[in-house]
């Protein structure tokens, strides 16, 4: 619960740092979007345990202040909801949780015509919730966030979105001393969606 509450405080003070940039005379230099992602977990296995998670999807949103023509700040929101599994040597046992992920990066960006290719760079955080309360406590793992794409023009306002972002963190073990995995995993993220320029 106290990680619930941690994590709204963190999405409600990141929305009231951007509310000056939602003001701004200029139009263009914002930029929100919405994508459906893929999620595919790369298994890692620590002290004989092999941790992995389903194949699954979820939604992204994002938000972008332009600094200049090239350079950005982008802050996003993901949830996706999947099954985190653990090997033993007798069996395997899988627990439901819901992710969520807050990330801010550095956007550089490459304008051309009719699209605009880019790579970004940053961090945040991902926060597993199992959906059994009985089953572990949430938890709360720092993130490396990495990734690339491009914005596809449609009008001078609204663009299609696709690229690719990689989540780079430690294993979640929801506190459960028989899941004892601390590792270092990786999170592949295609996504693809659209955008308005404001």
């Amino acid at each position: 619960m106290l990680v619930r509450k941690n994590f709204a405080v963190l999405l409600v003070g990141a929305a009231v740092i951007a509310m000056p940039v939602f003001s701004q005379e200029t139009p263009g230099h914002n930029e929100a979007s919405v994508q459906a992602f893929g999620a595919f977990v790369k298994s890692t296995t620590d002290n004989g345990v092999q941790q992995g998670a389903t194949n699954s999807g979820g939604i992204l949103a994002s938000y972008r202040f332009l600094l200049n023509e090239r350079n950005g700040i982008e802050l996003n929101y993901g949830t996706a909801l999947n099954t985190q599994t653990y090997g033993f040597v007798n069996g395997t046992t899988g627990l439901n949780a819901r992710s969520h992920e807050a990330t801010a990066a550095y956007v550089l960006r490459f304008p051309m015509r009719r699209v605009t290719p880019f790579v970004l760079a940053g961090g945040g955080a991902l926060v597993f919730d199992p959906n059994n309360a009985f089953a572990g406590n949430a938890q709360a793992r720092p993130a490396f966030l990495y990734g690339g794409g491009a914005d596809f023009h449609v009008t001078n306002r609204v663009f299609v979105r696709a690229g690719y972002r990689g989540l780079l963190y430690n294993s979640p073990n929801f506190d459960i001393p028989a899941l004892n995995v601390d590792r270092m995993t990786h999170r592949a993220e295609p996504f693809a969606g659209i955008g308005f320029r404001f």
